[in-house]
């Protein structure tokens, strides 16, 4: 009896492509195949260590073991519209305009739930990160995807046909689209835009009535002078505009899940409104650890974590070409969106990574797990040393041999 009954939410969802290549990994490993792994961007460097005494100094207070405020303390909104102002000089109220989410992922989720009527179509560029599209899936909504296309070789997005493509989905679709998702530096293909991008992003949304969701997660993983722009630079962005922000990255802080939804009043009010039924908010010594993060550390991450991430970049480029894969080199995140070598380009995205673990050992995440306009690429996270990097270069160089030996064999 119970087998009739659906969870159309749920069934709703595409197939998660992503957990083929994680059983298969985790297979590999329990035989005990050495798997070198690029596959997740779960940063490996410890956070830094003043933040970690923080968190130790708060816990043994046991003041802090109660519940704490589902928007975030004061001291840490406060400490976040100071980031603004120091990096962008942008002023927030840390009162109506910053909420602290439990990780940036955490925080879109809920604003997405709290904002969107049944059949409210957002439009997504494609690729995606995933819960960018689902999210709205999941709150009853529609999505409308959109080719992201920008320049393989420098990774800047191609502006003029953002905006025309922009501008065909908004107009095809009844109702019109109530929501634009931007990410960049973006997940996963590393593509960035210019300040000027925002500026007419923000007056398109005035003149089409449409809310803007940014989302900057790598905005302080930069590389060879760029410098990511904030939306809410732009003067009146808060009119239409609200923008995703989390330490995980910036920070290693992946597992402490902290972020911040900061912007327009109406939909950060949206936000802590659901947030106040749902949830109590971060435990909050991780509160304040987070709040000596971005005060005493500044805007600018640990010297180590971009020089860290450059380096990786720079190594992986040279030693992947040599072995026959020529990549690209981003300015931007802490991924590297590599085109499928020619050779195997015909296997799909999904099968080479399965193949490229099978035969190479090194893990990566297939690019149709972002979106059918992802199909071509692999995501590779720098998220490995130096000598591991060159190791699955080596590794790589065999299976590309094999493949060329097998094609020409028949």
């Amino acid at each position: 009896m119970f087998d009739e009954i659906q969870f159309e939410k749920i069934n709703r969802l595409p197939k998660y492509l992503f957990a083929e290549i994680n059983d298969l990994k985790m297979k590999l490993r329990r035989e005990g195949c050495d798997i070198i792994d690029f596959s997740m961007g779960n940063p490996d460097a410890p956070t830094p260590k003043p933040i970690v005494d923080k968190l130790c100094e708060t816990a043994k207070k046991t003041k802090t073991h109660g519940y704490s405020a589902s928007k975030g303390i004061y001291k840490l909104r406060l400490a976040m519209a100071n980031w603004y102002k120091r990096k962008y000089n942008v002023d927030l109220d840390a009162n109506t305009e910053v909420v602290a989410t439990m990780g940036s992922k955490e925080g879109y989720v809920h604003l997405v739930q709290a904002i969107t009527n049944p059949g409210d179509v957002a439009i997504v560029p494609d690729p995606t990160y995933p819960i960018h599209s689902q999210a709205f899936v999941l709150a009853g909504g529609s999505v409308e995807k959109m080719e992201l296309i920008f320049n393989e070789d420098t990774f800047e997005v191609d502006e003029e046909r953002f905006f025309t493509d922009l501008i065909e989905s908004l107009e095809k679709n009844v109702p019109q689209a109530k929501f634009l998702v931007v990410n960049f530096p973006h997940n996963p293909t590393t593509a960035t835009v210019t300040p000027e991008f925002y500026v007419r992003l923000v007056a398109l949304a005035k003149e089409k009535r449409f809310y803007i969701i940014s989302d900057i997660a790598y905005a302080d993983i930069t590389f060879d002078g760029y410098k990511t722009p904030s939306i809410l630079e732009v003067e009146g962005a808060k009119d239409v505009a609200v923008e995703a922000y989390t330490l995980s990255k910036s920070y290693n802080m992946a597992g402490w899940r902290v972020g911040f939804i900061v912007g327009n009043k109406k939909l950060i009010g949206a936000l802590q409104s659901i947030k106040s039924w749902l949830d109590y908010g971060m435990f909050t010594p991780v509160q304040v650890a987070a709040t000596v993060a971005l005060d005493e550390h500044g805007y600018i991450p640990d010297e180590q974590i971009i020089p860290r991430y450059e380096k990786r970049r720079d190594v992986m480029i040279e030693s992947f070409t040599n072995a026959g894969w020529p990549l690209a080199k981003p300015n931007a995140s802490m991924f590297i969106w590599g085109k499928i070598p020619e050779i195997a380009r015909e296997m799909g995205s999904l099968e080479f990574s399965k193949q490229l673990l099978l035969e190479a050992g090194v893990a990566v995440s297939p690019g149709i797990g972002f979106g059918i306009y992802g199909d071509q690429y692999v995501r590779i996270a720098l998220i490995e040393n130096e000598k591991r990097i060159r190791q699955a270069a080596k590794n790589i160089k065999k299976f590309l041999k094999k493949l060329e030996e097998e094609k020409k064999n028949g």
